[in-house]
């Protein structure tokens, strides 16, 4: 929100995010949002017309602004206009967009191989980083705050403080997984953050941990759009190859829908190759009958 035309408008938007417990991520996100709208309209924002915040939402579709952003825009405009403005009449004239949904990208076991071991040094730390991320099915920045203690050996489970919509979870700590990790402790010496970052104070950033997959992505040669979110898409999809309950990777993945979950089932190629044809059943009753 721009501070020349709103100072206190912004204050009390800030101290809304706050109450709703909305995370420092999310809160500059929305800022970043309310601003670009305050820019739009030259004004201050309590005061915008359905007619300007019709203007607005044409501006962003005739600038070829994805739906996604557009539709992340609306959402904090209609936190803006039921919480901090009370006016809810605004959000009658916000029009979301519908989303292209598109299958995640997968990578076979043997890419996820040769990242491993592609992961760059020195040290095992980021080897270790990437094995939790495919190994567990996490989240970058779930990795990055992994706390020592979290690593649960005597249950075999790893506890993801605070993941994504703030909920706490377990996931699976595999023997492979867990020799990994006490190989990169006894190296390492981490207290406190698992991943520290340079200063040890503070975890091991997104940032730093994108950047370091994308050299082992290049060194291990792989050819496909790919980010850290990668492992945990190939996590679900091979677990789902594998015979896993969906409702189980559901869990594991932190999902509150499974209508989330069940994506993997459209990338799951092991699992639909191996789905009998009805028509090889016609062809195998013709033959079983002459």
């Amino acid at each position: 929100m721009a501070d020349q035309y709103v100072p206190a408008l912004r204050q009390r938007f800030l101290e809304d995010m706050r109450i709703k417990g909305l995370q420092p991520k999310t809160q500059t996100m929305y800022l970043r949002a309310m601003r670009d709208f305050t820019r739009y309209l030259g004004h201050s924002p309590d005061s915008a017309t359905p007619e300007e915040l019709r203007a607005f939402q044409l501006d962003m579709k005739e600038s070829g602004v994805g739906a996604p952003t557009f539709n992340n825009r609306l959402t904090v405009l209609s936190f803006f206009y039921a919480t901090t403005c009370s006016r809810p009449e605004m959000k009658r004239h916000m029009r979301y967009q519908r989303a292209a949904k598109k299958i995640p990208i997968v990578l076979r076991a043997k890419e996820v191989t040769r990242i491993l071991e592609a992961a760059p040094g020195p040290g095992l730390r980021y080897r270790a980083a990437f094995s939790v991320a495919y190994g567990g099915g996490l989240r970058a920045s779930e990795v990055t705050h992994l706390k020592v203690g979290d690593i649960d050996s005597d249950r075999m489970l790893i506890r993801v403080d605070q993941g994504k919509g703030r909920k706490d979870r377990h996931v699976m700590l595999s023997p492979s997984l867990l020799e990994l990790l006490r190989d990169y402790y006894r190296e390492a010496r981490p207290a406190g953050w698992l991943f520290p970052g340079r200063n040890r104070v503070d975890p091991i950033s997104t940032r730093q941990f994108n950047r370091a997959f994308g050299v082992a992505c290049d060194f291990a040669e792989i050819k496909k759009k790919v980010s850290p979110h990668t492992l945990r898409h190939s996590f679900a999809t091979h677990l789902l190859e594998g015979g896993t309950d969906i409702r189980v990777i559901q869990v594991l993945l932190g999902h509150a829908k499974l209508e989330t979950t069940t994506v993997y089932t459209k990338v799951a190629t092991k699992t639909i190759r191996d789905v009998t044809s009805p028509l090889d059943l016609l062809v195998r009753q013709k033959a079983g009958a002459g």
